[in-house]
């Protein structure tokens, strides 16, 4: 069977940055492939709890770390204006010696753009804006002087320097909406990260993202042993369940229903763990589960 990678979902809130360092420094030793933070300037359903902003995270801990991959789940494109985010790429890029995931979306909650002052404008809107970040993103990265008259940004005579260190920064777009969000999938992403409330409709969405690979998003209840089984896997529906995707019960039974998606083309995993991801969490996933794709 071949061998996905396997990213630990950390939202930065409710954590101090001294614990989200432990855990992303822990999924670093223990194998993890990569760390996924979110954006929001807000929690959703939680405004109140202290949230952290998250590109800044994600550079903090790029130089704090020196194999484990960053990227968000997603990146909130309204909050950037595309040069800049370009510029914030590349320089996290290099910062971390090639290790940048980018994973971007058109805006995923219309009431939290209206509350911070970014309009309300319609999700076809907002999906051709993200089309036309992704767009300017590629000429940026290119690192050569470009114009680029859209109908949301004009740019005369811009420049990307520095250019980032990989080739390409993979381009990881999330959602399973097939009107908005599939043909930037087909058109731009190198990962179309099947969230788990679209994972019912997997075999339906897939034709719609073109040369995209499959990663998949999934709340995982992972119980030390069968008696702990039932608790792991209430908790995780508790906490999580209203996400879809739910994968829950002992390291073997968790292990076999990600080798079923596995069978079905998905070649990447971000585990968002019902306990938070403590770090004997972190470590038992990669030493009892992940280690059986690893042979």
């Amino acid at each position: 069977m071949p061998s996905p990678w396997f990213g630990l979902y950390l939202p930065q809130l409710r954590m101090s940055f001294d614990r989200i360092l432990e855990r992303t420094l822990v999924a670093e030793e223990a194998g993890f492939d990569s760390i996924w933070l979110m954006d929001h300037l807000a929690a959703p359903m939680a405004p109140e709890v202290d949230t952290f902003e998250g590109w800044t995270i994600a550079s903090a801990l790029a130089a704090r770390t020196t194999r484990i991959r960053i990227g968000h789940l997603v990146l909130c494109d309204p909050f950037r204006h595309p040069a800049l985010l370009a510029k914030m790429a590349a320089t996290l890029d290099v910062i971390s010696n090639g290790r940048l995931e980018l994973g971007i979306g058109w805006g995923s909650v219309p009431a939290e753009l209206r509350t911070y002052g970014f309009g309300d404008e319609p999700g076809v809107v907002r999906a051709a804006k993200l089309r036309e970040t992704l767009e300017i993103l590629a000429r940026m990265f290119a690192g050569e002087p470009f114009d680029h008259v859209g109908k949301h940004y004009t740019l005369r005579g811009a420049q990307g320097r520095p250019v980032p260190v990989q080739p390409r920064i993979p381009v990881h777009i999330g959602g399973g909406g097939a009107l908005h969000t599939m043909p930037l999938v087909r058109d731009h992403a190198d990962w179309w990260n099947c969230p788990g409330y679209a994972l019912e409709r997997l075999d339906e969405l897939r034709p719609l993202a073109g040369h995209a690979r499959i990663s998949a998003q999934h709340p995982v209840g992972l119980a030390a042993n069968f008696a702990e089984r039932d608790e792991a896997r209430a908790t995780v529906q508790r906490r999580f369940g209203s996400w879809g995707g739910v994968v829950a019960g002992t390291a073997g039974e968790v292990a076999d229903a990600l080798a079923r998606e596995v069978a079905r083309g998905v070649e990447g995993f971000v585990c968002q763990f019902g306990d938070f991801g403590t770090p004997g969490t972190i470590e038992r996933f990669m030493s009892d589960v992940a280690s059986r794709f690893r042979t």
